[in-house]
């Protein structure tokens, strides 16, 4: 059996750490000759370079990246482990990383976190928003504990991921007072009215545009948004009819000002959580995932209100 040698591993963590040999060494009280070769051995039983030259300073490679972040757990693990034997409260809150794609609503992304929020135990909650093909690219080097997207990962990804249906519902759309006479004759009553809507890298504008077709509806579409946060502003602005997943609909009539023109179950929102893991281990993606399919998208119908 082979074993990593953790004398090695701390060499290469400070060195990474200080982001130079050099400064390891004076922390370590070794030469810089000794640390780069305890550096060197820890990278042939790897068997991958971990820093890579820039000029006159070392970079980590995206092996490098991933092993520090073991390692960076490791080493805080044994410090909490000292702090407990002493007889101190390790005060250590769990980390959960979670990679949130920039199509999804911010505010599904609040509700679904809300049960990681709510754990008993201590949680620090790290938040990176992106284009979901990032977040995944981060996922496969282990800097993610899970992607929340609107859409499950792609198959041609080169690298093995597991897509968890969260829940799925309609949508509603919204506007202000001056748009409430849409009501009539919903969904027909969109044919020309303006509209403001996602990019075409969501799931709900692809699923948007195939219902108008199939209904033969011509809305007239005044904007287009990556940010779904801003789509509603322009929307409490009064610039156009919009639409959202009906399982936030009382939070956006509440948080923008709006009213609710109409609701279809025909466009359906999905959400997923993408993992490398097979079976779910964080405790706050389990905590997700449970709140998700048993309370967060059963209560929709009951939130609503005509």
């Amino acid at each position: 059996m082979e074993w990593l040698n953790y004398h090695h591993l701390l060499y290469f963590w400070l060195a990474a750490r200080e982001g130079s040999i050099t400064r390891a060494a004076g922390e370590l009280r070794r030469s810089q000759p000794t640390v780069s070769a305890q550096i060197g051995e820890l990278e042939r039983a790897l068997g991958a370079n971990l820093f890579v030259r820039i000029g006159r300073s070392l970079a980590l490679t995206d092996t490098g990246r991933l092993v520090f972040r073991y390692a960076d757990e490791i080493f805080s693990l044994g410090r909490e482990l000292r702090g407990v034997l002493q007889g101190r409260s390790p005060g250590r809150p769990l980390r959960f990383v979670v990679g949130i794609a920039d199509v999804l609503p911010k505010l599904v992304a609040h509700r679904l976190l809300e049960p990681a929020v709510r754990l008993p135990e201590p949680m620090q909650i790290v938040c990176r928003e992106d284009r979901p093909d990032r977040l995944l690219t981060a996922l496969s080097l282990h800097e993610l504990d899970v992607v929340l997207s609107d859409a499950p990962a792609n198959p041609a990804v080169p690298f093995r991921t597991f897509s968890r249906l969260l829940g799925e519902c309609g949508v509603t759309f919204f506007g202000v007072a001056r748009y409430a006479s849409r009501r009539r004759g919903f969904p027909k009553s969109l044919d020309g009215a303006p509209i403001l809507v996602p990019t075409e890298a969501s799931a709900l504008r692809r699923s948007l545009d195939q219902w108008f077709a199939s209904l033969e509806i011509r809305p007239r579409i005044y904007g287009v948004f990556d940010d779904s946060a801003l789509l509603k502003v322009f929307g409490e602005a009064g610039a156009g009819i919009f639409a959202a997943p009906s399982v936030i609909e009382a939070q956006v009539r509440h948080s923008y000002r709006v009213q609710t023109i109409g609701r279809t179950d025909a466009v359906r929102e999905r959400f997923y959580a993408i993992s490398v893991e097979r079976k779910l281990q964080h405790p706050a993606v389990l905590a997700i995932s449970e709140a998700a399919k048993h309370r967060m998208f059963l209560r929709k119908r009951r939130e609503r209100h005509p």
